[in-house]
């Protein structure tokens, strides 16, 4: 009898949420964002269940009136995209932390993904999602969502996985103490842990997939030309004009939708994810959000997504905690033999697709064509090198100021997320123009644009790294006057350079990536190629050349993972094995 109060105690009664409260000025208020923005959602998915000779018949026109519906369209696509870069970062990168057989051939496939251009999946994926469904316009749009999905999974999937191998070491026995299941540990600690960073890189994610929404929307491959409705088709239309009213006021459109989002979405969700920060000692200035601050007023919200925190409570109950012998068990039983298997069966295949390219590509060009393609892609790998390394002695130091500094990082926020978004393409038609005009080195002078929309990861992972140093050091290193270089060698470097070696190994994976509509600009008739293996795909690309798009993504997918297996990864293991805060 006496344990009845003590269980009714430790138990939330379920009907505490259906209490009947008064609805507040805060419930209207998000109410009324709440129906504003699934008017918004059917809105802009009107059209996709439509025939795709609409298309035809309603063409992208440039006029300003049409750009508030172009850019919701846009917004859907990159939001649809964004959701499966989401659930695809939640099982791979998960996979590859927890098990060392899958992270075998996750790592080095998604090496081999990021170093695809846009272009390459462009070629391929439209026809097959439009042979899906012939004669729709979802065939296209799944084409385009998926062209966007490429811009944005990998950067996530390394991200989370780089902070699912770096919970400190402290928490980890704490779990292992409690005998945690493999569910209950990744909920409670692994989940939350990596949850800051990763917001930081879906936020990357999210802008670095504006840059390529030209090429994801205005479709060109081969015989196909298709021209979905949203800012993408308006900027590619209006540079094949020479439009330069068109051009600024997509960029302006652009502004306002980066604007909204932000404050509406990731500004609250950078707020809530810090309260999953790990420190010692409490935080002394956060980030602030005046929509989730309206949210988290609102009494009729949980009242209304109840049965969803109940459902997971349930779940959760249900999962049983293994026993520590079960546990210690389980790392036992490994055998070398089924590694050893293991690591054959993936060999075998990865010769097996490498035999089936080197085929592909033998049957229809000449060894010429190879060695012309590796030395484009030399070419390439040096713009690579000397853009990434002028681009971290620049964005690293910002980067550490502005992620001690919560303030600072909320008012430079929506500017970082702007710049990261602009597209290159806006910039083409002035760098054409100064290049011709003044006579100016092609090969050299193009070389930043590659760079343009890829410098951004390595400011954001540097800001999430730095953000993530624990304000105890940081009151330590300060009552103890640690200054200049020995302050970046003890506490900064320690703090960030797991983060950085993650922006940067997506950086150069990302220009490898954006040499692509870099290397070969256009503005009217005015076409500007530079030497490189970004041109010889694009050219491909344009002409419906399978085999020497084949062979371009090839070179261009062994010179990123040789980077990835040689540079990144080393670093990242000498981080992770010497420089630990925690």
């Amino acid at each position: 009898m006496r344990e009845m109060p003590q269980i009714a105690r430790g138990v939330r009664p379920f009907s505490r949420y259906w209490r009947v409260t008064t609805p507040s000025w805060a419930d209207a208020i998000a109410f009324l964002l709440l129906a504003g923005l699934g008017v918004l959602i059917v809105r802009g998915a009107e059209g996709v269940a439509q025939p795709l000779s609409q298309l035809r018949l309603d063409p992208v026109a440039l006029d300003p009136w049409n750009l508030p519906a172009y850019a919701l369209r846009t917004t859907l696509r990159m939001f649809a995209a964004l959701a499966a870069s989401l659930v695809f970062t939640f099982v791979v990168a998960t996979l590859a932390a927890k098990s060392k057989r899958a992270e075998m051939v996750i790592i080095p496939a998604l090496d081999i993904l990021q170093s695809v251009p846009i272009l390459g999946f462009l070629t391929f994926t439209v026809t097959f999602f439009m042979g899906l469904f012939p004669g729709q316009q979802l065939g296209v749009e799944l084409a385009a969502i998926f062209a966007i999905f490429t811009s944005q999974a990998w950067n996530m999937a390394f991200s989370f996985y780089q902070s699912l191998r770096s919970v400190p070491s402290d928490l980890e026995e704490v779990s292992r103490g409690f005998a945690l299941s493999p569910w209950r540990r990744f909920i409670r600690l692994e989940l939350p842990f990596a949850t800051p960073s990763l917001v930081w890189n879906a936020m990357m994610s999210m802008s670095g997939g504006w840059f390529f929404v030209v090429a994801s929307e205005a479709i060109s491959v081969g015989n196909t030309r298709i021209m979905l409705p949203g800012i993408g088709s308006w900027l590619a239309l209006a540079i094949d004009r020479q439009d330069f009213h068109a051009v600024g006021w997509a960029v302006a459109a652009m502004a306002v939708v980066i604007l909204l989002y932000d404050q509406l979405v990731f500004r609250p969700v950078v707020a809530w994810a810090d309260r999953f920060r790990f420190e010692q000692t409490a935080s002394q200035d956060g980030p602030q959000s005046w929509a989730y601050d309206l949210f988290r007023r609102t009494k009729l919200l949980p009242v209304l997504f109840a049965p969803f925190t109940a459902l997971g409570r349930l779940l959760m109950a249900l999962d049983r905690r293994p026993a520590r012998g079960q546990r210690s068990e389980r790392r036992e039983t490994r055998s070398p033999l089924g590694q050893i298997l293991w690591l054959a069966l993936v060999a075998a295949a990865l010769l097996a697709a490498a035999w089936l390219v080197i085929g592909y590509v033998a049957h229809h060009l000449m060894w010429h064509d190879a060695f012309t393609a590796f030395g484009l892609g030399l070419i390439t790998m040096a713009r690579v090198l000397v853009l990434i390394a002028l681009a971290s002695l620049v964005w690293v130091p910002i980067g550490v100021w502005i992620g001690l500094r919560p303030r600072w990082a909320e008012r430079l926020q929506p500017v970082a997320q702007f710049l990261a978004a602009f597209p290159a393409n806006v910039l083409f038609p002035f760098a054409v123009i100064a290049i011709v005009y003044w006579h100016l080195n092609v090969d050299i002078w193009l070389s930043p644009l590659m760079v343009l929309g890829t410098q951004w990861y390595i400011l954001f992972n540097v800001i999430a790294g730095a953000s993530a140093i624990p304000n105890d050091l940081r009151e330590a290193a300060g009552m103890f006057r640690v200054r200049s270089w020995q302050w970046w060698r003890t506490l900064a470097i320690p703090g960030i350079f797991p983060y950085y070696v993650t922006g940067a190994l997506t950086a150069s994976g990302g220009s490898w990536n954006a040499s692509i509509v870099a290397e070969a600009v256009s503005w009217g008739s005015e076409r500007l190629e530079a030497h490189g293996l970004g041109t010889y795909i694009a050219r491909a690309t344009t002409a419906g050349d399978f085999p020497r798009v084949t062979l371009g993504i090839a070179v261009m997918s062994i010179f990123v993972i040789g980077f990835n297996r040689f540079l990144w990864r080393p670093l990242y293991a000498y981080a992770d094995r010497r420089l630990r805060l925690a």
